[in-house]
């Protein structure tokens, strides 16, 4: 990375005492990003112990397309970024600049938590997602991958989850207050819900998204279920099942004026 560093570097210095076309310079530039991002995946595969027909897999892409990628002939998208920050806990620092360690705990820990998604993991990398910026839970929770977090939350010893999004509102207050962050694994039925638990839901009111963390209970209502408020202000509510659009249970909080 100093080499590349120092290149960059180099062509900056090009571009200012001589006429160059930007366009060129640019290209040159994409050259060696496209070349050094390629050498860190292959760090990582190698690192990993897998084949480049078994990393293709996990990415969701071609073993060509791999074999691109690690060449230099083609760059690592975003929705791969996030693929192995996430399932494979690379550093999200290292992946762009191969400072640090690459691994947010040891690679050997991370593969063997692989197919225990249930128990706590040593380290893990959460993805922040700005709900404004996704257009809500739905396009979010339907393809994670393609969507960019703001941020990441690096935390140790907690069950494996699949993203994070501010609270909005007072609801769940004390508990919760507005600001304050939660951290969600994505459920694919209300089949998979435990009554009682906190969820973080995405209902359908009139045919606006309306985005809430809620205890979940069992209704007397036939075919609906009944969101619970911390906040004793907010009185409860009975709500269609068929109404609710995406869920999520909630794992953890974050507190944020609690860090100083």
């Amino acid at each position: 990375m100093v080499f590349c560093d120092k290149y960059f570097t180099f062509v900056a210095k090009i571009q200012s005492n001589f006429d160059f076309d930007t366009l060129l310079v640019q290209n040159l530039y994409n050259i060696f990003q496209y070349f050094y991002m390629g050498q860190r995946l292959k760090l990582i595969r190698k690192a990993l112990g897998m084949t480049q027909e078994q990393l293709a897999q996990r990415l969701g892409v071609g073993k060509t397309a791999l074999s691109m990628v690690e060449t230099g002939k083609a760059n690592l998208s975003n929705r791969n970024k996030n693929i192995l920050v996430q399932e494979f806990n690379i550093s999200p620092e290292w992946l762009e600049t191969q400072q640090g360690e690459m691994f947010n705990s040891d690679p050997a820990l991370v593969k063997a938590f692989q197919l225990k998604t249930d128990n706590s993991l040593p380290m893990q990398s959460v993805p922040l997602y700005s709900i404004e910026g996704t257009a809500g839970l739905v396009p979010l929770f339907a393809d994670k991958q393609s969507i960019e977090p703001v941020n990441f939350i690096h935390i140790p010893n907690l069950p494996k989850c699949d993203g994070a999004i501010y609270v909005v509102g007072d609801s769940m207050y004390p508990l919760l207050k507005s600001g304050d962050i939660v951290l969600y694994k994505q459920l694919s039925s209300l089949e998979d819900v435990f009554w009682g638990d906190m969820y973080l839901l995405s209902i359908d009111i009139n045919g606006e998204e309306y985005i809430t963390v809620k205890y979940l209970q069992k209704s007397d209502i036939e075919g609906y279920v009944r969101l619970v408020s911390q906040n004793p202000h907010h009185a409860d509510k009975d709500v269609p099942m068929s109404k609710i659009r995406a869920i999520a249970l909630v794992k953890a909080s974050i507190r944020m004026n609690s860090i100083r």
